[in-house]
């Protein structure tokens, strides 16, 4: 009778070894999975709140553009701050703020919605200005939504599942929503790292974003100059006026008293324009951001400073304007 082999149990070591290092490598690859999903990896941009209280919430560049659209397209259609926290916590829950092109059947987008239910076609869905335009459709056909509970109001909009799920993202999407529509002044920052992958940069690309979000009506461009070069207006009544002149796009916003339709005034909706470039620095390789005499600059710790602290050389707007500085 043979006697036993003594490699048969280094042999066993070895692939119990093997497959506890397997497992290993599996959970961390599952977990770098969901952290890309959810949106949940390496961030780039804080919101804090203005009270001071050191509330705040930290997201990713991709997930900064996604909210801020999702501000702009809800002022620019006149609904209120509460709606615009009501559509950023349903993102959240829905996509983690990320336009992912998969979910549960055919749902899509930042929202989730869904072509077969009559949310659009899988090309509308997939735009976020479409996306948050028609979610804030159907939440204005709410009743009283304004007075509902975040999570209630949410839910008559997205028929989900789990209703009660919207509730735990109210803090952060109210804390994006304050900085995203201007009421809290440089409260939203970035670190300005730039996305190698953009498709676009430079005043252009800056001038499409904004009237992207915004509107068409949003910028006012007859005589404007990029590069020398003279720019039609977008729209024949546009509502603001913007100038691009080299690498500075600049948006005219009066330091005045006069309230818009929801119950903002100038400096707000100026806040808000400022935030919403620093949101986008990343994806539009935007240097520097200056407002009502306060100044971003990308690479400079991400931090709002006064003009007088603002060591990045260039001037400080303190006039009634944005002014929007890109690296290409």
């Amino acid at each position: 009778m043979p006697e036993p082999s003594p490699t048969r149990p280094k042999r066993r070591g070895r692939r119990f070894r093997f497959g506890a290092a397997l497992l290993v490598l599996c959970g961390v690859t599952a977990y770098l999975v969901v952290q890309y999903v959810t949106g949940s990896g390496a961030r780039g941009c804080t919101v804090v709140s203005s009270s001071g209280d050191g509330t705040s919430y930290e997201f990713t560049p991709e997930q900064a553009v996604n909210a801020a659209t999702i501000a702009a397209v809800g002022t620019g259609r006149g609904m209120p701050e509460r709606a615009v926290a009501i559509a950023l916590a349903t993102s959240l829950q829905e996509s983690g703020l990320r336009n992912i092109e998969h979910g549960d059947r055919d749902s899509l987008g930042l929202f989730q919605q869904r072509p077969s239910q009559g949310w659009g076609t899988e090309h509308q869905i997939m735009d976020p200005a479409y996306a948050a335009g028609i979610f804030y459709a159907h939440l204005a056909k709410v009743p009283d939504y304004t007075d509902l509970p975040l999570t209630q109001a949410a839910q008559q909009v997205q028929r989900s599942g789990y209703p009660e799920a919207y509730a735990k993202h109210e803090p952060d999407a109210t804390l994006l929503a304050a900085a995203l529509t201007g009421r809290a002044p440089a409260s939203l920052t970035c670190d300005g790292r730039q996305d190698s992958t953009a498709e676009a940069t430079g005043p252009d690309a800056v001038r499409a974003a904004l009237v992207r979000d915004f509107g068409r009506d949003a910028l006012q461009e007859t005589g404007a100059e990029v590069g020398g070069t003279p720019v039609p207006s977008p729209s024949p009544s546009p509502s603001v006026t913007a100038t691009a002149q080299g690498r500075t796009v600049t948006v005219p916003v009066p330091l005045g008293t006069k309230v818009d339709a929801i119950g903002r005034g100038e400096r707000e909706r100026g806040w808000q324009l400022a935030q919403w470039a620093v949101a986008n620095s990343a994806a539009l390789h935007i240097q520097r951001v200056s407002y009502a005499g306060s100044a971003w600059t990308a690479g400079s710790g991400g931090h709002w400073k006064t003009a007088a602290s603002d060591g990045a050389g260039g001037a400080v707007e303190s006039t009634g304007a944005v002014r929007i500085e890109t690296g290409q």
